[in-house]
């Protein structure tokens, strides 16, 4: 049941007018000095009404403190480094060779086949000729990282990066290879990292989500809301999609206009039905999160037009993110959203560049031509990164905060095409690649681990997504095998049975 009779609702607002009239009038929750007919009368429609019930529940505070994470045995485990992360996830696999891993062997082996004892297995079977990179490699800054020419921006921000070069995964196949990355399995139905931290850090506002999510405007990755799932966690913990351009959230507000009054007492007896559905049916994880997703909803009203409005950030943070240029606009909108989130309390904030697979490409991967392809993603968001990093520092914020540019898997040193044929596209790549890292507890301006000669395979110091995440947990202050959540006989853990810290890249 949603909604009341008109008698009822006037009834119940008049109820809840007296109780509005009973509480301190100088409330600082006020947007001006005046009647609470006029609060009532500038509250949004929709949810809005619910919004302030809760708010002037919170005894005159504006921010609630911070909701606890869920987990049996809470974080932190130790002192934590981060407190809040940025992901950055690039849908397709992003070549290693053209990006943090110089290759020199390459340019003196182009055009000429792999030396190997066994022909590389690869996804779709073509082993073409060894091919250079594509971009220059240049030593960057007073670190002297390598980094192409493909990040010119992300080039100048180099001593902040620190850049881990044997990542390996245990699938080519795209989706699999998107799960794994982001949920420790190559199955869906597990939570995925951001979930894992909401439930177990709990989040620092009660106006926002913990998690949310940031997709590439020109659409979801493949398998959509699944790259964002709780998994089997408790529901609240699923990611909540903010988009960056258009309307940030469908159906927040109503479609048509109601008054605040109304509305304020429909929601009202609402809630009381549902308490009641919940106190007689017992534990209902589905319904106590459909509950709280209207708190959180009426709450996000009054919240997210705000943390939208990029317009009131200065011109000069609107030109470094480039929201003036074409090219950048689209994923600079996305980083400095995700900046003003981690500003307002939100702990996760994960963004997508690229979206689903097929044609015209709208991601990362590069089969037939690496140059087309990741010269137009890499123009996308090179600059909106530097950006964020830069901003984050002189902000004070990337002393807590760590940010992360993972990709599923990375691409081959030779050409995708016949044996013998020097091809323009690289093939899907398991067995080496690289991903950086940057912001709080790190080691910055460093690399770590290598792949062979050619960049094919990891060879030295191998880090698997295991490890990866379980690094990521300990600058959380999070003991990745005692975050776990017992479901069907199992205490689950994201890590699975696996992983250590990655030692040598902290601080």
């Amino acid at each position: 049941m949603t909604d009341v009779t008109s008698r009822d609702a006037d009834a119940s607002a008049n109820h809840i007018a007296k109780t509005l009239n009973d509480h301190d009038r100088q409330t600082q929750f006020l947007p001006h000095e005046g009647t609470r007919r006029d609060w009532l009368s500038w509250v949004p429609g929709g949810l809005g009404g619910a919004a302030l019930l809760s708010l002037l529940a919170k005894d005159d505070r504006l921010h609630a403190a911070p909701v606890a994470g869920e987990a049996d045995d809470a974080p932190p485990h130790h002192t934590p480094k981060v407190r809040r992360v940025i992901h950055v996830f690039a849908c397709g696999g992003v070549s290693q060779v053209d990006t943090f891993d110089y290759k020199p062997a390459l340019e003196k082996y182009h055009g000429k086949p792999m030396p190997a004892k066994e022909r590389p297995d690869v996804f779709f079977g073509q082993v073409g000729l060894l091919r250079k990179n594509d971009w220059d490699f240049r030593k960057r800054g007073e670190s002297g990282l390598w980094v192409s020419d493909l990040f010119p921006h992300l080039a100048g921000v180099a001593d902040m990066l620190t850049v881990v070069r044997s990542m390996v995964a245990e699938t080519s196949n795209h989706t699999p290879g998107t799960f794994q990355a982001n949920t420790g399995f190559r199955l869906n139905g597990f939570p995925v990292v951001g979930s894992w931290m909401s439930y177990g850090m709990g989040s620092e506002t009660d106006e926002l989500p913990a998690y949310v999510v940031i997709p590439d405007t020109r659409g979801f990755p493949a398998g959509g809301s699944i790259n964002w799932s709780n998994g089997f966690l408790p529901a609240r913990h699923q990611g909540v999609v903010i988009r960056s351009k258009g309307t940030p959230i469908s159906d927040l507000f109503p479609a048509r206009p109601i008054t605040s009054a109304t509305d304020l007492a429909s929601r009202r007896l609402l809630a009381e039905i549902n308490q009641r559905h919940l106190d007689a049916s017992g534990e209902n994880d589905a319904l106590a999160a459909r509950i709280r997703s209207y708190e959180l909803a009426a709450k996000m009203q009054l919240a997210v037009p705000e943390v939208a409005a990029l317009d009131r950030e200065t011109k000069e943070t609107q030109e470094l993110y480039g929201l003036h240029l074409p090219d950048t606009a689209d994923f600079g909108r996305g980083c400095l959203l995700a900046r003003r989130l981690l500003e307002r309390g939100v702990r996760f904030v994960q963004i997508f560049s690229g979206g689903a697979f097929g044609s015209p490409r709208i991601n990362w991967d590069a089969h037939e031509n690496m140059v087309e392809r990741h010269g137009t993603e890499a123009k996308r968001i090179d600059q909106p990164l530097a950006a964020l990093l830069r901003d984050l520092k002189r902000r004070g914020m990337l002393d807590d905060t760590l940010v992360v540019f993972t990709s599923e898997f990375g691409r081959t040193p030779f050409t995708q095409s016949a044996e013998g044929i020097l091809g323009i596209g690289r093939d899907h790549n398991q067995n080496g690649f690289s991903v950086w890292m940057a912001g709080a507890g790190l080691r910055p301006g460093m690399a770590y681990g290598s792949t062979d000669e050619f960049g094919y395979q990891s060879v030295e110091n191998v880090v698997n997504w295991y490890d990866f995440h379980a690094t990521v947990l300990h600058l959380l202050g999070i003991d990745h095998e005692r975050l776990t959540f017992y479901h069907n006989g199992i205490r689950r853990r994201l890590t699975n049975v696996h992983g250590h810290v990655v030692r040598d890249i902290l601080a």
